[in-house]
């Protein structure tokens, strides 16, 4: 029996598009201005859904940078954040396949989203340069919020501004590549399903279907295709 669905959400970085390239490549740069090593990118896309502040101490440990100060990690991380700002959209894109899968929602009438952890400075500049911020219905970021993922206040929000009653939820699709983005997705009532093929540690990977969500997809063929499968009816 089709599930009847009202909304699209995903999550930002790792599920709707591929950002890793872009911290690889500033990765490399302030590696070369310190006469670093440069951590393999495996490594550093593995910690892009752990923020800035993650890719950073990845970079430092990886050159035995293991005694710096808090001022100085900070230091670093805002020279991250800086380079990732004036550069945003220099290797980023949507992954394989999910454009189509966003044309059709479009051609449907279904407003689809992204709630994200992601500063909305830097999602809102993303999403221009990417031709996608008039195409995007809601846009939920930490700002906008008291808690932000793993609570479902996100969530909610991005129900309220769409107009669905959080009766409704169930009848809206949640994707994310990561726990915080399952256990907001679910705490809030909505359908949720994990992108395996995101940003998710190799440690971590044996332990993903432990995560509840509602289905798991291993790559963004495979979330095209469900989106635009039987499972789900949209109205």
């Amino acid at each position: 029996m089709s599930q009847f669905v009202k909304a699209v959400l995903f999550d930002l970085d790792g599920t709707l598009i591929d950002t890793a390239n872009d911290f690889v490549r500033i990765i490399n740069v302030m590696s070369a201005e310190n006469n670093w090593q440069v951590p393999p990118a495996e490594q550093i896309r593995e910690q892009v859904s752990a923020g800035a502040s993650a890719m950073v101490k990845l970079m430092l440990e990886h050159n035995q940078q293991t005694e710096f100060t808090d001022e100085e990690l900070q230091g670093y991380r805002q020279q991250f954040l800086d380079d990732y700002e004036a550069d945003i959209c220099v290797d980023s894109q949507l992954f394989a396949s999910l454009d189509e899968a966003l044309i059709r929602l479009e051609k449907k009438n279904v407003p689809w989203g992204i709630v994200t952890n992601k500063p909305r400075h830097l999602a809102n500049a993303l999403l221009e340069a990417m031709d996608l911020d008039k195409r995007c219905a809601v846009l939920v970021c930490p700002e906008d919020v008291s808690r932000s993922k793993p609570d479902p206040e996100p969530m909610n929000m991005a129900l309220e501004k769409l107009g669905i009653p959080r009766g409704a939820a169930a009848s809206v699709i949640y994707a994310g590549d990561h726990v915080r983005d399952i256990e907001a997705g679910n705490a809030a009532g909505m359908t949720t399903i994990l992108a395996a093929y995101g940003y998710i540690p190799s440690e971590d990977k044996d332990s993903i279907k432990k995560w509840g969500a509602d289905y798991v997809v291993e790559t963004p063929e495979e979330l095209s295709k469900l989106l635009s499968s039987k499972q789900f009816e949209y109205l």
